[in-house]
């Protein structure tokens, strides 16, 4: 699956978590992805974790999650950047 085919899904269930995750991100329903890689107790999980609180602009979080993730951190000009990447480790 292509990250365009991700983001063009009408239903994510039959996703991993991690791709439902980003596709909730790709829709605008934070929350929702939040909760789901709260779910995730991985490096992966984790990283996406870093990914959401970019987007909230809490930069602080985000900086802890991209540690945990072992992933150098990233700014809110680079959220669509960081999401391609994930979404490429995460679909492949």
């Amino acid at each position: 699956m292509t990250p365009a085919e991700l983001i063009a899904l009408k239903d994510p269930s039959k996703l991993s978590p991690e791709a439902q995750a980003l596709w909730q991100i790709k829709n605008g329903d934070w929350d929702s992805a939040h909760n789901i890689a709260q779910d995730i107790h991985t490096k992966m999980g984790s990283w996406i974790h870093a990914l959401l609180h970019v987007i909230e602009g809490d930069q602080w979080n985000a900086d802890y999650w991209f540690s945990k993730a072992g992933k150098p951190s990233h700014g809110p000009k680079e959220i669509d950047k960081l999401w391609d990447e994930i979404a490429a480790v995460v679909l492949s």
